[in-house]
């Protein structure tokens, strides 16, 4: 099955913008840790976009935020105080960046106060949930989207233009690996009511990301093997390794690997007449590409982008809101990730292969 428009994430942003008016709609970021201070400076780069609210559980942290990026008192929130946000006019969007044991609640309570969501990755702890998230958005009116940054990235975009143009021919195989290893054994990354998972929620779904909007196509089957030393006390909640393999209609395979114990950042796809590979692939900054031509390797620029991958993924929502589309990617294409996940989980517990 082909990738819908939406989950493509090929079409111009700049066709969005020729249709958006000058406003510039608020954002309300909800949770302050360390990819907030990825978010918020890049809101001075958006010209649909800007930050009018802050929702925190440290008051304190809160106001010394606003003064920083100009939020004012009346835009700042606590999670007890978080449904009065429908009062705020200035608040148009409510970005989600928590523990993803958290997004369901927040993205919920966002809709009921008649607000746009942005929902970090992954989704949601479960598909159940996710499918709820997009049932909240839609009752309510709001646009729901999740923030797959890659989609927005140069590297990224290139790389799926060459994959799907046929200039390396018909995609036969994907390897996509990503990994890091991970510290202090406290963090919430590592408690599975918070994370819902181990390293297959958090960085394995760039490798399951890659494997889909490279081949453009949705699997039909998954295999997978988990590798986890229970004994370290960083593991005793989740998983640190999982291999897994997925089978696409066209017959074309993904190889991919998540890894909390293992230090990479890379994908290939290779066709019948070449390939393309990332690496760094799917990094904050200097992604690079190269390429198969001719039975010669070498480097392939990555064509110079109107926006970085972080303000285009904000104003890509503020002009889907703008215009009434659809973002690239939303909630449905979390919903999708959320299914293959539950499936990649069933496969190595159970040792088989499971159809989707």
């Amino acid at each position: 099955m082909k990738l819908g428009a939406a989950a493509a994430g090929l079409a111009p942003a700049s066709a969005l913008a020729a249709q958006a008016t000058d406003r510039r709609l608020g954002y309300a970021i909800v949770g302050l840790g360390g990819y907030a201070d990825v978010i918020l400076p890049r809101f001075a780069e958006c010209r649909h976009s800007r930050v009018t609210a802050l929702v925190s559980g440290s008051p304190e942290k809160a106001r010394r935020y606003a003064a920083k990026y100009g939020v004012p008192e009346r835009g700042l929130y606590t999670y007890e105080t978080f449904d009065t946000i429908r009062d705020n006019p200035d608040v148009d969007i409510v970005y989600v960046i928590l523990p993803n044991g958290m997004h369901h609640e927040y993205t919920l309570r966002a809709a009921a106060a008649g607000k746009h969501v942005m929902c970090e990755k992954p989704m949601a702890n479960t598909a159940a949930e996710a499918e709820e998230m997009i049932a909240a958005c839609r009752a309510a009116g709001r646009k729901l989207m999740i923030g797959y940054r890659c989609h927005f990235e140069a590297a990224n975009r290139e790389a799926m233009r060459i994959a799907r143009s046929g200039e390396i021919g018909r995609p036969r195989v994907v390897t996509a690996e990503h990994g890091f290893t991970i510290g202090d054994p406290t963090q919430w990354r590592l408690n599975r009511a918070l994370a819902g998972g181990g390293s297959m929620m958090d960085i394995g779904i760039y490798s399951l990301q890659a494997a889909r909007y490279l081949t453009g196509e949705e699997p039909v089957e998954v295999m997978a093997t988990e590798s986890t030393d229970r004994s370290d006390p960083k593991f005793r909640e989740v998983e640190d390794m999982i291999n897994f393999q997925l089978r696409f209609p066209s017959g074309a395979l993904a190889n991919c690997v998540s890894s909390y114990g293992s230090n990479h950042n890379r994908f290939r796809v290779v066709g019948d007449k070449g390939w393309v590979d990332a690496e760094p692939a799917t990094a904050y900054s200097g992604n690079r590409l190269r390429r198969l031509k001719d039975w010669r390797t070498e480097d392939h620029p990555v064509p110079e982008a109107p926006q970085n991958q972080f303000s285009a993924q904000l104003d890509h929502l503020s002009q889907c809101v703008m215009t009434g589309a659809e973002p690239i990617v939303p909630g449905e294409e979390g919903l999708r990730d959320m299914r293959i996940i539950e499936a990649i989980y069933l496969s190595a517990r159970e040792n088989r292969a499971v159809s989707l």
